[in-house]
C-alpha cells in the first residue's frame, strides 16, 4: 500500500499519511499538479510560507518497465509564477516508488532563516537531520560527502548555492548511475522553493523497502513487452540508433539544416558552427579520445534508449556528463560558441552551482545583447557564469534568468514566455512549437508538447504550415504528454516509438492498466491528460493569468529570422483556440 509523506519545515516534522482516493490513480504530473491544485493558493508568492514542493514518481517507476525512472517535482514556479512540473531521471525516482511512497509534500519554513536540513528517508521511516556541513558548496563536493556520510547505494536529490540563494534559474539535483550530481528537474526555479523550504537534500535509501504492487501482472507484462518491441525497432530509440549513438545532440545538424537553430539570441535560425557542437563530432570525440568518454550512456535505471553521455577532455580524461542537445545549444549556438570543450564547461559548472542549463544559457545570451559580452568570447562566457556561482550581485541577477536580465539591462530582444527562457526550437521557423511554448501552462517548455516531428518536414525557402489545425494539434499533444509521459513515469523520447508504432503506445496504456488494475482505453488517458491542464490552467487563471500571457515576445511578429526570413505569424485568435475551442 502506497503513502504520502509530508514533510513540515517549520515544526520539523516528517509523517506518513494514507493516499487520499481521488490521488489512488494518478502518478508523476497529474499528482503534482494536483497537489499543487489543492493545497497550494494561486495568489501566494512561490517562496513564501504557503507554497508546497511535491516529489511524485510515475504509475510504472519502480516497476521493470522500459524507459520508466522519472519523478516529476510540483510547485508555484518562481521564474513564472505558474503552476510548474519540472521532470528527472537519475537514481531517485525508481528508489522512491520501491519505498512505497506516492509523494513526498514538502510545506512550510524553518523558523531559523537560512538553516538548513537534510530529509533521510528508507523503509523504517523518515527524519531531519541538520545540514550545516553539506551547505555553501558546490555539489561535486557535496554529493561525495552525502554518499560518505549515508552510503554509495542511496539516491541523492539536492540543491546547489544557486538553490540555497533563492535563484529562480535553480533546478533539483539527482544522481546519476555513477553518483555524479548530473540528472536534473531544471525549469522554472523549483531548487529556489526546495531553497526557501530550507531543505538541502533528501536522502533515499531503498534497501528493504516493498517494492510496488502491481494489479495484473499478466497484462502489465504484456503492455510492457509491445513497448520493449516498439522502441527497439525505431530508428531514433532501438540499440545502435540515432539517440544511443549520437545523443540528443543528434539534433543540432537537424534543426539547423531547417534553419530553425536559434543562433546568437534567436537573431538567426542558422549557426556556421553547427557541426563543431553537433552530436556527430560528440560522438567522434568520444572514440578517439577514448578513456572515460562514452555515448550510449543511461541516466537511470531500466532505460533502453540511452540517450546520455560521459563527453572527455582531449586527454580522455572525464569533463562532463551530460552533453545533451538543449544544454549545447544554450551555450553554443545561442552564444555564439562553437566548442563541445566550452559547452561542456559551462554544462559542469550548472550542475555544481544547481542552475538549469536552458536558462543559464538563454540568459547569457541575453547578457550579450545587453553589452556584457561579445557573441562568441568563451572566457567572458565561463566568467559571467563565475558571478552566479559566487553569488555576487551581477551573479544574483544572471541567476534569476533571462527576463529579470533582460528588464534590468533594458533588452528587448528577450526570448522568453511568462518569463521561461526559450528551448532549442525557433518559433518563428517552427511554428507548431511556437503554439506549445505560447500557451502551455508552464511558459516556454517544449517538453509539454513536442510538436518537432509533425512540424520540421514543412520548413523550407517557401515556407506553408498553416496546412493543419496547428491549434488543434498543439492541445492534443498536450493533452497525450500529460498523462501518457509525463504522469505515466515515462521519458519523453518513448513518443518517437509510439507515434510510429500504434502497438507502443498501447503498449503503455497495459502497464498502467496492470499496475494500476484500471480499464483505461487510450482516451479515457488522453481525456486524464486534459483535465490535468484544465486543472492548471484553472491554477494560473486564478494566479492573475489571461490570454494575452499565451504570446511569444513582440519581436518575433515583426523581426524576420533568417535565412527563411519568416516571423511567427500565427494569429492571436489561433492561439487562444488551443485551450478555448
Amino acid at each position: 500500500m502506497s503513502k504520502i509523506l509530508r514533510v513540515n519545515m517549520t515544526d520539523l516534522t516528517a509523517k506518513f499519511e494514507s493516499v487520499p482516493e481521488k490521488y489512488n490513480l494518478l502518478g508523476g504530473r497529474a499528482l503534482t499538479s494536483s497537489i499543487t491544485c489543492d493545497e497550494v493558493p494561486p495568489t501566494c508568492h512561490p517562496l513564501g510560507p504557503s507554497n508546497k514542493l511535491t516529489f511524485s514518481t510515475g504509475i510504472v517507476t519502480g516497476t521493470n518497465a522500459p524507459t520508466s525512472g522519472r519523478i516529476s517535482v510540483g510547485a508555484k514556479a518562481p521564474l513564472t509564477g505558474t503552476i510548474k512540473e519540472a521532470n528527472s531521471g537519475g537514481m531517485a525516482p525508481q528508489k522512491l516508488a520501491r519505498l512505497g511512497i506516492k509523494a513526498i509534500i514538502v510545506e512550510g519554513q524553518p523558523k531559523k532563516p537560512g538553516k538548513f536540513w537534510l530529509l533521510k528517508v528508507d523503509k523504517d521511516g523518515a527524519k531531519l537531520l541538520p545540514a550545516d556541513s553539506f551547505t555553501g558548496k558546490g555539489l561535486y563536493q557535496t554529493y561525495p560527502l552525502l554518499f560518505k556520510e549515508f552510503g554509495d547505494k542511496v539516491a541523492i536529490i539536492g540543491i546547489g548555492t544557486a538553490g540555497e540563494r533563492l535563484m529562480s534559474s535553480a533546478g533539483i539535483c539527482i544522481n546519476d548511475p555513477e553518483n555524479r550530481p548530473a540528472r536534473y528537474a531544471g525549469r522554472g526555479g523549483l531548487g529556489a522553493v526546495m531553497g526557501s523550504k530550507g531543505l538541502k537534500a533528501i536522502i533515499l535509501d531503498d534497501a528493504g523497502g516493498p517494492g510496488v504492487t502491481i494489479a495484473n501482472k499478466e497484462l502489465f507484462d504484456i503492455g510492457r513487452k509491445k513497448l520493449v518491441a516498439a522502441l527497439q525497432k525505431n530508428d531514433l530509440t532501438k540499440p545502435g540508433g540515432a539517440l544511443n549513438t549520437y545523443g540528443t545532440a543528434v539534433l543540432i545538424n537537424v534543426i539547423n539544416e531547417a534553419g530553425a537553430l536559434p543562433t546568437r539570441n534567436f537573431r538567426e535560425g542558422r549557426f556556421e558552427g553547427a557541426s563543431s557542437i553537433s552530436g556527430e563530432t560528440l560522438n567522434e570525440n568520444c572514440k578517439t579520445r577514448g578513456g572515460a568518454g562514452m555515448t550510449g550512456h543511461g541516466c537511470s535505471p531500466g532505460c533502453i534508449i540511452k540517450c546520455s553521455n560521459v563527453y572527455p577532455n582531449p586527454d580522455g580524461t572525464e569533463l562532463v556528463s551530460v552533453q545533451e542537445y538543449e544544454s549545447i545549444w544554450a551555450f553554443g549556438a545561442n552564444c555564439g560558441i562553437d566548442s563541445l570543450e566550452v559547452t561542456g564547461e559551462l554544462i559542469h559548472m550548472c550542475n555544481d552551482f544547481g542552475v538549469d542549463t536552458i536558462e543559464a544559457g538563454v540568459t547569457i545570451g541575453v547578457a550579450m545583447e545587453a553589452g556584457l559580452a561579445d557573441f562568441g568570447d568563451s572566457k567572458k562566457t565561463i566568467e559571467l557564469m563565475n558571478e552566479i556561482g559566487q553569488g555576487t550581485p551581477l551573479g544574483h541577477i544572471l541567476g534569476n534568468g533571462a527576463a529579470v536580465t533582460a528588464r534590468t539591462f533594458g533588452v528587448v530582444r528577450c526570448p522568453t514566455v511568462k518569463g521561461q527562457a526559450m528551448p532549442a526550437y525557433e518559433p518563428r521557423a517552427i511554428k507548431g512549437i511556437g503554439i506549445i511554448y505560447a500557451t502551455t501552462t508552464m511558459g516556454a517548455d517544449h517538453t509539454a508538447g513536442y510538436t518537432i516531428a509533425p512540424e520540421i518536414l514543412g520548413v523550407s525557402d517557401d515556407i506553408d504550415q498553416f496546412k493543419t489545425d496547428k491549434a488543434a494539434l498543439a492541445r492534443h499533444f498536450q493533452n497525450v504528454t500529460a498523462y501518457i509521459l509525463d504522469s505515466s513515469g515515462h521519458c519523453l523520447f518513448i513518443a518517437f516509438a509510439i507515434l510510429d508504432d500504434p502497438s507502443g503506445l498501447e503498449g503503455v496504456v497495459e502497464e498502467c492498466n496492470g499496475v494500476l488494475g484500471t480499464k483505461w482505453t487510450l482516451d479515457d488517458m488522453v481525456k486524464l491528460g486534459s483535465d490535468i491542464v484544465k486543472k492548471e490552467r484553472a491554477f494560473n487563471t486564478a494566479a492573475g493569468f489571461t490570454p494575452a500571457d499565451d504570446r511569444l515576445p513582440e519581436f518575433m511578429s515583426y523581426e524576420k529570422l533568417p535565412p527563411h526570413n519568416v516571423t511567427f505569424d500565427v494569429p492571436d485568435e489561433e492561439l487562444d483556440k488551443v485551450h478555448h475551442a
